[in-house]
């Protein structure tokens, strides 16, 4: 019955980027979740804001479309924090030196959301700051799992907003209700999460966060739908993890300017990156 009412409505992609808080959550314990990232993103005049993650003390994944945005794109990564508002002990706040979006990323139907950012600098990992294992190639949920989201997203469709953490559990549902709602859902590279009898969603400003299943972050938030909060498309990481040690990989080697002038560097395999924002 609830496929039949959602197929009644024409669905549009809706990208969840901005500030604001999870719908139906509740607030998460102060420095509980020390992988999470808080992205502010500069992009001439408009700051935006998404969640991010901490995979290495220099790496960040998040939501592809959070970083496609046309000019000069500054993003100051803040980790350890609760209150995001506020100027906490806790907080490290580190520029993004450069980022990669994957190659098959589309603005137009949300695949292949994902990017990865490489820190000017190493986080400095303590109670308050730690990296999150991500799940493996061949590592998949399952559907009915419970898993955790976390964000400073909206709370409604209003727009309230939190300056503290917040966090949700959801459900991992079958493929189908999202395939049904749908043409553009795949079901290799997303996971379909959450239904309308929880009423709980993530929503703006949660975009790039982490889903996090058994202590492993198994999803991105990516995108939902314009007319139906319920459910909602993550980016599954086990389908992009060979890409995402590749590009970590590349992000351990050092740029030519600070090789050492010598015979054994001159031959080194150099990879060419865009430093935005720096």
């Amino acid at each position: 019955m609830l496929l039949l009412l959602l197929l009644t409505n024409a669905f549009v992609l809706l990208p969840w980027a901005g500030a604001g808080r999870i719908i139906g959550g509740r607030k998460a314990d102060a420095h509980s979740r020390p992988y999470m990232a808080y992205l502010e993103i500069k992009n001439g005049r408009n700051t935006t804001a998404c969640g991010g993650f901490l995979i290495r003390p220099d790496a960040v994944l998040s939501a592809a479309h959070c970083m496609d945005k046309k000019g000069t794109v500054k993003v100051t990564v803040t980790l350890g924090a609760h209150n995001i508002r506020r100027q906490e002990r806790s907080q490290q706040k580190i520029r993004a030196g450069k980022w990669v979006i994957h190659p098959q990323y589309s603005r137009k139907d949300g695949k292949n959301d994902i990017v990865l950012l490489k820190l000017k600098k190493k986080a400095e990992i303590n109670e308050n700051v730690q990296c999150i294992s991500i799940a493996k190639e061949n590592e998949r949920v399952r559907v009915g799992d419970l898993c955790t989201v976390s964000g400073w997203g909206w709370t409604s469709k209003a727009g309230d907003m939190s300056d503290v953490l917040m966090e949700v559990a959801l459900k991992v549902q079958y493929a189908e209700i999202c395939e049904q709602l749908s043409n553009n859902f795949q079901c290799q590279s997303m996971i379909c999460v959450g239904d309308e009898e929880e009423e709980k969603a993530t929503y703006k400003g949660d975009s790039g966060g982490p889903l996090v299943c058994n202590k492993k972050a198994h999803g991105i938030v990516s995108h939902g739908y314009e007319d139906c909060l319920f459910p909602e498309i993550f980016t599954r990481i086990s389908h992009f993890e060979p890409w995402i040690q590749k590009q970590l990989k590349r992000f351990s080697r050092k740029p030519s300017w600070e090789l050492d002038s010598n015979p054994e560097c001159e031959n080194e395999e150099m990879t060419l990156w865009e430093n935005l924002g720096i």
